[in-house]
């Protein structure tokens, strides 16, 4: 019989996280022609690190993908801008150094063949740098009425 192993990442693939701006890891940027080889695509993988306002670890470690498409290749720009690159016409840019660097991803969700998703709508910024991680407080630590 065959036998299938599972890591931590491929659990959390299909976690659905709240939406929010979230701290990410940018684990790899691909490059590869679409299905109809009429362009190219630019796929994206991301790690949640943490909450990008709140510092909120609850989501830490779940993959997101999205994808930048050579046809459409100006959603790109916010991407790249976040880094603090200055996007110039006709200047290239090696959008694989973006591997192992962070930055502040808006994460939505949304449907796809009738399940709930994260995505990816394009929305970036720099990170906050006052915010860094913090421990989500347990059911029964905040929110709480005191109880006499």
């Amino acid at each position: 019989m065959p036998l299938i192993q599972f890591g931590e990442r491929d659990i959390l693939r299909g976690k659905v996280v709240e939406v929010a701006w979230y701290r990410m890891r940018i684990e790899s940027v691909g490059e590869a022609l679409s299905k109809d080889g009429g362009s190219t695509n630019y796929p994206i993988e991301g790690t949640i690190l943490f909450n990008g306002d709140t510092g909120d670890t609850r989501y830490a470690g779940v993959p997101v993908d999205w994808n930048f498409n050579s046809k459409a290749i100006g959603f790109a720009v916010g991407f790249l801008s976040a880094f603090g690159v200055t996007v110039v016409p006709g200047k290239p840019f090696e959008l694989g150094r973006a591997a192992g660097k962070e930055l502040d991803v808006f994460v939505e969700n949304d449907t796809w063949q009738g399940r709930l998703i994260n995505r990816v709508n394009h929305k970036y910024r720099a990170p906050k740098a006052d915010v860094t991680p913090r421990t989500p407080p347990t059911e029964g630590e905040a929110g709480d009425a005191v109880r006499v």
